[in-house]
């Protein structure tokens, strides 16, 4: 009884503070920006991401990790999206994005339509913001507003890419400091890790750490990770296959990530952290794995406050008519 009632105060604390901790710019973001000068802009949008996810569910988790890795660079600004030229080194080949990042061919096609139909007035920035919640409730997730307004960046980072991604092999400190140096607290960590919930990671990105798991884990995870590891060493698929995260519903949006963290089957050491010992985050884990509604509650929450970090407004940046490139 004691702990519970310990439980609910952490959780009333985490819930009141997540909003007060991040420089949060939200005020000049808003909910239906395009009613008036493009509203068939959502109508457009979703029905894309509609359309590529009934031919490949797993784009549903590409689309939502462009947003992730765009608005933890310098605020979401579409920065991800420029292409390298010859006097200019974009996002997309830093470490954590190169041959990782997916879906900017599906980013492509919304921008013509809505080039076409409304030209110059759709940042690169809102649609980014707009295909991860379409691809969230396509997938049964959750659903919310999209706050929209954002302006797209003239430039992009490719060393603050590799300095403020979190990455799948780092400790839960280095995740706390990243997240918090972004403007989000570790509510907002665990809400928005539940997006692995669905997608899947090259064998890569943990292989190497899996022997080490292995020598410190219980038994029943020791079977886990020994599994893990024969799938991908056997897999026929590529030279670097890749593993679901969730292997028990792995196209929906539920709250299975969590469960399966309890039960020791983290796929990436960076998961793994949220449950290790006596991490701070573990109680939070433990109400998600009970109560999806307050997954589900927590992560709409963080995702706005994450998509309302650093905008680009008002006379700042541009609408880029081609999301790889300034116009």
């Amino acid at each position: 009884m004691m702990m519970t009632v310990l439980l609910c105060i952490f959780l009333l604390f985490a819930s009141v503070s997540k909003y007060s901790l991040a420089q949060v710019d939200a005020t000049s973001l808003q909910v239906n920006w395009y009613q008036d000068t493009c509203p068939d802009a959502e109508r457009i949008i979703y029905a894309w991401v509609q359309k590529v996810l009934t031919d490949e569910p797993r784009m549903a988790a590409s689309l939502l990790r462009l947003h992730f890795h765009d608005c933890f660079v310098n605020g979401c600004d579409a920065s991800v999206l420029l292409d390298d030229t010859d006097t200019f080194t974009g996002e997309k080949n830093a470490d954590p994005n190169i041959n990782s990042l997916r879906g900017f061919e599906v980013i492509d096609a919304i921008k013509s339509d809505l080039e076409f139909v409304c030209p110059g007035i759709v940042s690169c920035a809102d649609i980014l913001a707009t295909v991860a919640r379409d691809s969230v409730v396509l997938s049964n997730g959750p659903g919310w507003d999209v706050q929209m307004g954002r302006k797209d960046s003239l430039t992009a980072s490719f060393n603050d890419t590799n300095n403020n991604l979190p990455f799948p092999k780092e400790d839960l400190n280095t995740l706390i400091n990243k997240f918090q140096k972004a403007g989000l607290d570790i509510v907002d960590m665990v809400a928005l890790s539940g997006a692995h919930t669905i997608g899947q990671a090259r064998c890569s990105t943990f292989n190497a750490t899996l022997q080490a798991r292995s020598s410190s884990a219980e038994p029943g995870d020791q079977d886990f990770l020994a599994s893990l590891a024969q799938f991908c060493s056997s897999s026929p698929d590529s030279d670097n296959p890749l593993a679901p995260f969730d292997l028990v519903t792995p196209a929906t949006f539920d709250n299975q990530y969590f469960i399966n963290l309890l039960s020791g089957e983290a796929v990436l050491p960076s998961d793994h952290a949220l449950v290790a010992g006596n991490s701070p985050t573990l109680e939070i884990v433990e109400v998600y794995a009970r109560d999806q509604q307050s997954f589900f509650t927590d992560f709409t929450r963080s995702m706005l406050r994450m998509g309302s970090l650093n905008p680009l407004t008002g006379e700042n940046g541009q609408i880029r008519r081609n999301c790889r490139v300034i116009n």
